[in-house]
């Protein structure tokens, strides 16, 4: 039985024309799949009785198993997803007042190992495919009803972030393949300009970005190698100046303007100082930048201690100053271990049982 979700609209036509039939089918099974939501073959009723028979013997539409969901007191949700090899992820619905945005996981465990990173201390397993990548999000569409597919205007569930476990740069063709589905226009039809993949730094792979269209957000965390190299492993691979140089050809690719987000975690006398602020300035030289200030959020066993309110809005104010974006972000979910750097608690317990 052949899983439909996560094939391409041509993989889709060219699986039916080569069980012998006509191309147009693909459009409507698309339409059913990703418009609709529908998961039953005999609730397609706009397809031909023998045509659904024969979906039904030989295809699967499915989603991820939900473990657990979570919802925080600031209405921030979160999932605990198992897949059919029993890897387990977890992803994020963080709205606000008129739209939200998804957290998508991209890998089972991380690699990448930032210290400061309560994911990072989980070993990766082993990529997700462009079926699972999808599933996540449409498993958040059927939780929150928003099927058929909404218009912009009233869509909730609005935005994709590629910040959830993983290193999304680290499985780029996979996760490439997922935004082709999700942006294609007869389906879900998310614009390219509301997904945003994040990375630490896979320097090679951010040019490619600019190919599809999407944001790019760097988790930056440093204003310079020293430190970098400290939290951030993936620094002693790609140094702060490939970093900074492949943001420049993403940036200059671009078919049209586009900022880039400088994720920065603020740790305790680390890098919160006031000249981490004027040095973090000098680095993006040359790029068009917005900065999103993140407070650092504890987890146990984890030596680095959250930025003091003064530090954090001291740090803000040098850059806001120089006419940077500088918001400090507030951190949602942490009452359910959902806030940035936090996804792993559920994974591990999981695990143990």
């Amino acid at each position: 039985m052949k899983e439909l979700i996560g094939l391409s609209f041509e993989e889709l036509q060219a699986l039916f024309v080569a069980c012998g039939e006509k191309p147009f089918r693909a459009k409507q099974v698309w339409h059913w799949l990703y418009h609709r939501g529908e998961t039953d073959f005999d609730r397609m009723t706009t397809l031909a009785k023998d045509f659904r028979e024969k979906l039904k013997s030989n295809y699967t539409v499915s989603r991820p198993q939900v473990i657990k969901a979570l919802t925080s007191q600031d209405k921030t949700r979160k999932w605990l997803v198992s897949f059919e090899d029993g890897g387990r992820v977890e992803m994020v619905y963080i709205p606000e007042e008129d739209r939200g945005a998804v957290c998508l996981s991209s890998q089972v465990g991380c690699a990448q190992g930032c210290k400061f990173c309560h994911t990072g201390t989980q070993k990766c397993l082993r990529n997700l495919t462009a079926t699972e990548i999808v599933g996540q999000f449409m498993l958040a569409r059927d939780d929150y009803h928003e099927w058929p597919t909404p218009s912009d205007t009233n869509r909730m569930l609005s935005n994709i972030v590629f910040m959830g476990m993983g290193e999304p740069l680290a499985n780029f063709d996979n996760v490439a393949k997922a935004i082709g589905i999700l942006t294609n226009g007869d389906g879900i039809g998310i614009s390219k300009r509301r997904i945003t993949v994040s990375t630490c730094g896979l320097a090679p792979k951010i040019p490619k970005l600019a190919e599809l269209g999407v944001k790019l957000a760097v988790s930056l965390h440093a204003p310079n190698d020293e430190i970098r190299d400290q939290i951030m492993p993936i620094n002693k691979v790609y140094p702060l100046k490939k970093l900074i140089d492949a943001c420049k050809t993403y940036q200059k690719n671009l078919p049209h303007r586009q900022f880039i987000t400088m994720e920065y975690t603020l740790l305790q006398g680390i890098n919160d100082t006031p000249q981490c602020a004027e040095e973090l300035m000098r680095l993006v030289e040359g790029l068009e930048v917005k900065f999103n200030l993140i407070p650092f959020n504890p987890w146990a066993g984890c030596p680095y201690k959250p930025s003091s309110k003064n530090a954090m809005h001291r740090f803000a104010k040098i850059l806001e100053d120089h006419w940077f974006a500088a918001p400090i972000r507030a951190s949602r979910g942490q009452d359910i271990m959902a806030a940035c750097g936090q996804l792993k608690s559920a994974v591990a317990q999981a695990e143990k049982k």
